[in-house]
């Protein structure tokens, strides 16, 4: 009897493991290390759960977190950040149940995974956050800004040295994300690629955001890039795209999606998916959810009015709305090549119609403002961008917004360079104005 007690005590943890719900995360380490496991702890606790449990897992840049649902069964949940294409892999391989990722899934991805439904449909790509992809130097480095050409020069081996790029300092020691973080992904497309560049083979490359960020800050001749949320102290640099002006990654700057660097953060869902992974993605767009993501350094989509500083060189009709009225910090951009909005524009519409609701603003007292890139055809510009104005003014009308004015500026103030595709694509948004 005493030995059947003895063996019934050394099943029982294997018998309660065997039976609780599970939720397999995989992807990105920039969301996994510190942001998909304050989300995951929000969504237990909103739940009722008790127990609430972290700990690091077998391997680094892995997480096991547990806990007691309202009937006292165990809930384990696995995160392995070890990079966006690894979570998209595991996905597709049925080892996670939902895919975490830094940046959008490409076309070839969706493709192999076209099993598990439309990937780029509304319900299955879900935008959780924005962050920005922060260039850092050494605290005493003097330099203060770059453009995305020199970025590439650099990060290319092309400029070696400070000295070439207007301070003191000798050889330039590259710090960058591995091969497969989609923080390196989105750097490669927005810098390396535009600019017909590869990375230098000498760059030190880096799993973590964190430990990339630490090494730059100790070492007086590095540059590196990382997510927003893990600079940890080391300078950030002002980035320019062509002949727009030099921008500091600011949470107004990222939430707008002006930052030239700038990038939205992903969870991908299968079309049928678990019901803790779909219970995770409703969470993160909560706003406790969206407060989750602010408390750990990335920029929320929860809307809030800013005021615009008057420029000498604004057009006449946009310094009157900068001194009379406030930009909401969300601009609506489209599909590529469409007048449609695209899926985070889609939950944007809501996060607006409430904004205005909540603050009495849902009658005449929001002005939408579309802007575009140059077109051959006179006039073509400023037709394109007010029908992205009338688009989004159909969808806030649904919520019973009342508009001011609703009005095209064409290809005036571009916030990108329009010599590049990336660029002409952020030009073409659409801004909120509210009195």
């Amino acid at each position: 009897m005493h030995r059947l007690c003895v063996l019934l005590l050394c099943l029982l943890p294997l018998l309660v493991l065997a039976e609780p719900a599970q939720l397999r995360v995989q992807g990105s380490n920039t969301i996994g290390a510190a942001l998909g496991p304050a989300l995951i702890r929000g969504m237990l606790q909103a739940q009722g759960a008790s127990a609430v449990e972290q700990a690091p897992g077998a391997t680094p840049n892995e997480t096991d977190i547990t806990a007691r649902d309202l009937k006292g069964l165990l809930i384990r949940v696995a995160i392995a950040a070890h990079g966006s294409s690894t979570g998209f892999a595991a996905l597709g391989s049925g080892a996670a149940d939902l895919a975490a990722a830094s940046r959008p899934i490409s076309e070839a991805e969706t493709q192999r995974l076209r099993g598990l439904g439309d990937l780029r449909s509304p319900a299955q790509e879900q935008v959780i956050g924005l962050d920005g992809v922060a260039l850092i130097v050494h605290p005493d480095n003097p330099l203060a800004k770059l453009t995305t050409e020199q970025l590439a020069q650099v990060f290319s081996g092309q400029v070696s040295r400070w000295e070439q790029l207007g301070v003191p300092g000798g050889p330039i020691r590259l710090y960058a994300r591995d091969d497969r973080s989609g923080t390196f992904e989105t750097f490669k497309a927005l810098v390396l690629d535009t600019h017909a560049s590869v990375l230098d083979s000498q760059a030190l490359r880096f799993e973590s955001s964190e430990q990339l960020a630490e090494r730059v800050k100790a070492d007086r001749q590095a540059i590196g890039f990382s997510s927003l949320a893990a600079v940890h102290g080391a300078k950030v640099l002002a980035i320019a795209e062509g002949d727009a002006p030099a921008l500091l990654p600011s949470r107004a700057l990222v939430a707008s999606e002006d930052y030239p660097l700038s990038r939205r953060l992903y969870f991908y869902l299968p079309s049928n998916p678990q019901p803790l992974a779909r219970a995770l993605a409703e969470f993160a767009q909560s706003p406790a959810g969206q407060a989750i993501v602010a408390e750990q350094g990335f920029v929320s989509q929860q809307v809030k009015a800013l005021t615009v500083p008057t420029q000498a060189d604004m057009p006449p009709r946009y310094r009157n709305l900068a001194d009379e009225a406030q930009r909401l910090t969300v601009n609506f951009r489209f599909q590529q090549g469409s007048a449609s909005l695209d899926n985070k524009a889609l939950r944007d519409v809501r996060r607006v119609a409430d904004y205005l609701r909540q603050t009495g603003k849902l009658h005449n007292k929001t002005v939408l403002v579309g802007f575009g890139d140059p077109k051959e055809t006179p006039g073509r510009a400023a037709l394109l961008s007010r029908l992205r104005a009338m688009a989004v003014r159909r969808e806030l009308a649904r919520d019973g917004v009342q508009f001011k004015e609703v009005t095209g500026m064409g290809d005036e103030l571009p916030v990108a360079d329009n010599d590049q595709e990336q660029g002409r694509l952020r030009n073409r948004r659409v801004e909120v104005w509210v009195y």
